[in-house]
């Protein structure tokens, strides 16, 4: 069957080199569980090596009907694995019985809703292995302090543990991107939930980072008051998430004594 054309408005850049595919593949650590779910396999690159796995149950979830057409042809042993749906609509409880791991290629146009969808469904997802824009990764993995943390990086290192894992050329790509890309890894820490309103925490930290750029006490003044203490005059980047726990708990308890 004739390759799978790219289609710019699904964000799709055909990964070409097998070692890399490997590679990514091989970054998976098959610890907790043997279920793996592949986002947008394409036509399959890392899917060759996935089924080389025999240790794993993995299922494909693919957008694009071409390409799914391509699976069906090219991995026959799979067609009851292949699921043609939208990843971010997805209810991801009905995909495995129990938790799973994530692997892929993420389309760069959705990556952040990927990994907001990951941190919606953290008690399944136990890891996460993907390949994104290296600006992505970077933001991801940063820590406090740094010019890129930002509100992806707050939440997913709440409850993941991130590592960057390696950087991508753009030459190994069909068509190339006009930008580097990264593999990271996500596991799952061993926080269950949050020691304060978790709802709150994400409140917090997102409307503190909408306005990076000034002090707290006046980033969040409008929507939760007069912040008072060591971090109201202290930038969002400033704090770890320890930090922005506590200050969660101050605002938590002001809250209740209105």
């Amino acid at each position: 069957m004739n390759l799978v054309r790219a289609k710019k408005h699904l964000g799709q850049h055909f990964l070409k080199d097998t070692n890399i595919a490997r590679k990514i593949v091989d970054s998976l650590t098959i610890s907790n569980t043997r279920q793996v779910l592949e986002i947008g396999p394409g036509m399959g690159i890392l899917t060759r090596f996935l089924d080389e796995k025999p240790e794993i149950q993995f299922k494909l979830i693919e957008i694009d009907s071409e390409s799914v057409r391509y699976l069906n042809d090219n991995y026959p042993q799979l067609q009851n694995s292949i699921l043609e749906a939208d990843f971010l609509k997805m209810n991801l409880d009905k995909v495995f019985s129990g938790p799973f791991s994530i692997i892929g290629n993420f389309p760069y146009n959705i990556s952040s809703q990927i990994f907001f969808k990951v941190l919606e469904n953290r008690n399944i997802v136990i890891q996460v292995v993907g390949m994104v824009q290296k600006e992505v990764a970077e933001r991801l993995s940063a820590g406090h302090g740094s010019k890129t943390y930002g509100i992806l990086s707050v939440l997913l290192q709440a409850y993941f543990d991130i590592e960057y894992l390696f950087t991508v050329n753009e030459t190994v790509f069909d068509p190339p991107p006009k930008v580097k890309s990264a593999v990271i890894r996500l596991k799952r820490n061993n926080i269950k939930e949050l020691d304060c309103d978790e709802k709150l925490f994400f409140r917090v930290v997102k409307t503190a980072f909408n306005q990076r750029r000034k002090m707290l006490r006046k980033s969040l003044k409008s929507a939760f008051g007069e912040i008072t203490g060591e971090y109201s005059t202290l930038r969002p980047e400033q704090l770890d998430i320890s930090q922005f726990i506590l200050l969660t708990r101050q605002i938590e308890l002001r809250l209740k004594n209105l």
